[in-house]
């Protein structure tokens, strides 16, 4: 792959990276990798191994995590914050990232989390499909 097609696709992850909350799709992200959705989706997977909409809601269901340590917010919250707008949907897939369901994750006592580094804490706790082997 190309630097130049690298940079475009960095572009769109950013773009992920930032803007998680606004209503984004692979015709929007291939816009601002000023590629068509099909060679976007191509390229990105295989620059990034996952594909542009499972990277986006690894990064939702990460940043769901922290509102959810937090408490402060009800799973719905949280969910319609990330930028989520179907709550089934949004419990399936951190269930299946994170190994437990929203509820019961905010339930748990987050307290050791408290005096870890926020840098170790975003590492350790970053949801992942990708599987060590």
């Amino acid at each position: 792959m190309r630097t130049e097609e690298l940079k475009l696709l960095r572009r769109a992850r950013d773009l992920m990276d930032r803007e998680y909350a606004r209503p984004l799709d692979v015709p929007a992200l291939a816009r601002a990798a000023l590629m068509s959705p099909a060679h976007f989706s191509r390229q990105f997977r295989a620059a990034y191994g996952e594909t542009p909409y499972s990277y986006l809601m690894t990064r939702r269901i990460e940043r769901a995590k922290t509102l959810l340590r937090r408490g402060d917010m009800s799973v719905t919250d949280v969910c319609m914050a990330v930028g989520c707008t179907s709550l089934g949907s949004f419990s399936s897939r951190f269930t299946e990232l994170v190994g437990e369901s929203p509820s019961a994750y905010q339930a748990r006592n987050h307290a050791a989390m408290a005096t870890v580094p926020g840098c170790w804490t975003k590492r350790v706790t970053r949801p992942s499909r990708i599987r060590e082997a």
